[in-house]
């Protein structure tokens, strides 16, 4: 037990880092842009060196920069002091790098004080909170806020204002091969195509006849079901035995799990055998999604 990895506990907490990356990112223009602390010669900045996102799109800082040139910085980049008249940035680098492009000499910054951690962390949820992010760097977004930061999947939720069945849906694209990765990260696939191939242990070459024939997402799911056989064929479904067959201990230990899973739980057992068959009901994705939490929380 003393070698389970705990959460950490930061002493402002998400809502706070939050608090802050929204200031500075007003969502759907309902906030006033935010008076900057003080301006700060442009030189005197300097990108985060651990700052996640690596790439930034020509066209869409070309975009910015223009923008940038007709009306200034309207929104302060958060820094933090760094040396003897220099400072960091922890959100806002697009910014930063448009208004060198645009030739600015000053720009408005908020100074707050973040350690080496929140500054990363701060810098992964400005990155999920954008909307040109594609599926894969919002998945490992969220990846990184819980292993490094311990931070659950509600928790996540209800901070960024996304769903937890959303959040979970876009982590199981973790799991699809690199080559399939890729093309949703080149937006050859949508992450609907992909959540149909993360069932099929032959993503690979699915994903590629995908792309190729320019299938739809209903039009893969109907590929993939028929890659596994289940098209042409109805299920093959276990034998159930009468509930009045069944032993008075099977139907308390069905009782037990399916209160405890707030879940419908069948157990059959095959005649003669000590094996069986546990089948769990789910009714919405919401409870898939209870199911797998469960799961992956008992290691």
């Amino acid at each position: 037990m003393s070698g389970s990895k705990k959460p950490r506990g930061l002493g402002r907490g998400l809502s706070a880092l939050m608090s802050d990356v929204q200031a500075e990112e007003p969502m759907n223009g309902a906030s006033a842009p935010r008076r900057p602390d003080m301006m700060v010669p442009i030189e005197k900045l300097a990108a985060n060196p651990n700052q996640p996102r690596r790439r930034f799109a020509p066209e869409h800082l070309e975009e910015l920069t223009n923008s940038v040139r007709e009306k200034g910085i309207i929104q302060p980049l958060i820094v933090r002091a760094k040396g003897p008249d220099m400072y960091e940035i922890v959100a806002g680098e697009r910014r930063w790098r448009a208004a060198q492009a645009a030739q600015l000499h000053e720009i408005p910054v908020l100074v707050r004080e973040f350690d080496d951690v929140e500054v990363l962390e701060i810098a992964i949820i400005e990155n999920i909170q954008r909307a040109d992010l594609n599926p894969m760097e919002e998945a490992a977004g969220y990846r990184q806020l819980m292993e490094n930061f311990g931070h659950t999947q509600e928790k996540l939720a209800e901070a960024l204002g996304k769903s937890r069945s959303h959040i979970a849906n876009l982590m199981r694209l973790l799991n699809l091969p690199d080559d399939v990765q890729d093309m949703l990260r080149d937006g050859d696939l949508s992450a609907g195509h992909a959540r149909a191939l993360i069932t099929t242990d032959n993503a690979s070459v699915l994903a590629r006849k995908v792309v190729q024939d320019g299938l739809s997402v209903r039009a893969t799911e109907a590929l993939v079901k028929k890659e596994q056989g289940q098209a042409d064929k109805p299920a093959v479904r276990p034998k159930i035995p009468k509930a009045q067959e069944k032993d008075a201990d099977t139907r308390a230990l069905e009782g037990d799990l399916s209160a405890a899973l707030g879940m419908r739980v069948t157990l059959t057992h095959e005649p003669g055998t000590e094996s069986g068959v546990l089948t769990v009901r789910y009714n919405t994705l919401e409870d898939l999604d209870t199911l797998c939490g469960l799961l992956s929380n008992s290691n």
